[in-house]
């Protein structure tokens, strides 16, 4: 349950939750120039339509979050494609909400991002797409603990009675970090294979070389 519907969330969570998101939008933003806009553009639209996919696990359901992936290419980037994608898929299908718009998109992109900051410099000076691909997959395995890790503290602080359900909410995410290390994995391998520029988020960044 990435997408926490309105309802759920005390309002000094939300203004938080909003406030760091608008942060995280702005960087991505002044990170944007023309070049950069079709990567944004079809990463969103692929955020959008795999996290419609949802597997029930146990009480609550799961998605692939591709957030290691999409900080990868995009960098800051990856602040404005979360945020278009989940403001679409609360409109159009009513995933989500839009008072927790700001909340879901900081659980989901943040993660990424820090995650790609981590290991972004070795999987692009590994030796092999094999490498590349092992060092992707824990991170994106990483990457879904946190977004559950993120999801289960705003229930948390919101009010202590959402505790136990938070706690539920952790051990459902295993089995989507073992999924997404799987395609996040594969994904990274194939692209340092065939199009290792691609893993260079310094390309949706003003200045940049195409």
């Amino acid at each position: 349950m990435a997408h926490i519907p309105d309802g759920l969330l005390s309002l000094p969570v939300l203004i938080g939750g909003g406030a760091v998101a608008a942060t995280g939008v702005a960087m991505g933003l002044r990170s944007i120039d023309d070049r950069a806009i079709p990567r944004i553009a079809i990463l969103s639209a692929v955020f959008f339509s795999a996290s419609l996919l949802s597997v029930p696990v146990g009480p609550s359901s799961v998605h692939v979050l591709l957030s290691t992936l999409m900080a990868l290419m995009l960098g800051p980037g990856i602040f404005p494609a979360v945020l278009v994608a989940l403001l679409l898929q609360t409109i159009l299908f009513g995933f989500g909400g839009l008072t927790t718009l700001g909340v879901n998109t900081i659980n989901i992109a943040l993660p990424g991002f820090v995650v790609a900051l981590l290991i972004g410099s070795m999987i692009r000076r590994a030796s092999s797409p094999m490498s590349a691909s092992v060092i992707g997959a824990v991170g994106a395995a990483v990457a879904v603990f946190g977004t559950g890790g993120l999801v289960a503290i705003s229930l948390w602080l919101s009010s202590s009675d959402y505790v136990p359900a938070a706690k539920v909410l952790l051990v459902t995410y295993l089995p989507l970090s073992i999924g997404e290390a799987l395609i996040c994995g594969t994904v990274i391998g194939f692209l340092k294979k065939t199009s290792p520029e691609t893993l260079f988020p310094r390309l949706a960044e003003k200045g940049a070389s195409a």
